[in-house]
């Protein structure tokens, strides 16, 4: 099956390089500007196209590798012209292939979501890791399995997942990618407030930072706990919270330190966490009350 992309940007140049590399056939390249489309073309050993309609119908499987505001644009200009038997596929993480491709079934095309579980950051090099990223999959059920074969052949970890599921696992990625970068900034933040410069607050806080993320993605985070809640230090908790500017990062603070408790009490079923337990609670409810 030809492959053809709509969108030459991070996630377009990386999949079209990856199937390329993979033995995969590429159509090629269809974007808003035929320099886009020629850079990613070059770079995959395929063709650029000036017309989007001669890409649909030399494609077998299209990509629209747009940002997800551009997906539903991009899919009523390819049903500009037949599309029945083809495989329409959008890479976002938050929208199902339903809310994107309403109709699709009705042209008698097949659509899916196909997501790479990765921050996608360059053109010329993200497709090195695809390899070991896990993609997740729903769409069209009457070709999901062939969908799913395919992909698998092309070297992929695939998923399946629900429709119903995608804002809960999108809010998993957001919360590991995203979220985590508002966390490294409080700390950088605290570092700067004691005196480092932001290069050396950032430089400082890389090892400890990047190696407990490996530590946690390969032990997992119960063997991966350590630190003043693990340990049932309600002492060194208190002196904490007091170092902390303002009542919404205490509660921060808080919340995030009752999740870790749950995660401690499996590491550690004998240890009594009842302490610090109660100061967590009461204090929360506190800060609570007073916003």
């Amino acid at each position: 099956m030809k492959i053809g992309f709509i969108g030459a940007g991070k996630v377009g140049f990386s999949l079209g390089k990856y199937f390329h590399e993979q033995g995969f056939a590429l159509a090629g390249y269809y974007s808003r500007t035929f320099q886009s489309a020629a850079e990613a073309a070059a770079f995959t050993a395929s063709d650029a196209y000036g017309n989007r309609s001669e890409l649909v119908k030399a494609s077998d499987v299209l990509f629209l590798t747009v940002p997800d505001g551009a997906i539903a644009a991009a899919y009523a200009a390819v049903c500009q012209q037949p599309i029945q038997g083809k495989i329409i596929c959008h890479c976002s993480g938050a929208l199902t292939a339903a809310s994107a491709f309403p109709d699709i079934e009705q042209r008698g095309a097949a659509g899916f979501a196909v997501h790479p579980l990765v921050a996608v950051s360059s053109r010329k090099t993200s497709y090195r890791e695809l390899a070991d990223v896990f993609f997740t999959l729903e769409g069209t059920a009457a070709r999901f399995a062939e969908m799913q074969a395919w992909l698998t052949r092309a070297g992929l970890h695939v998923q399946p997942i629900a429709a119903e599921a995608k804002a809960k696992y999108h809010c998993a990625a957001a919360i590991a990618s995203n979220q985590v970068a508002a966390l490294f900034a409080q700390s950088q933040q605290l570092l700067e407030d004691c005196g480092f410069t932001p290069e050396n607050a950032r430089a400082a806080l890389g090892p400890l930072f990047l190696g407990n993320a490996r530590h946690v993605a390969e032990a997992g985070p119960v063997a991966a706990l350590t630190g003043p809640v693990e340990r049932a230090d309600l002492g060194t908790v208190k002196k904490h919270l007091k170092t902390l500017p303002d009542d919404d990062d205490r509660l921060l603070y808080l919340l995030l330190s009752a999740r870790l408790l749950r995660i401690a009490r499996q590491k550690h079923p004998a240890r009594d966490y009842q302490s610090i337990q109660t100061f967590i609670d009461a204090e929360t409810a506190r800060l609570r009350q007073k916003g």
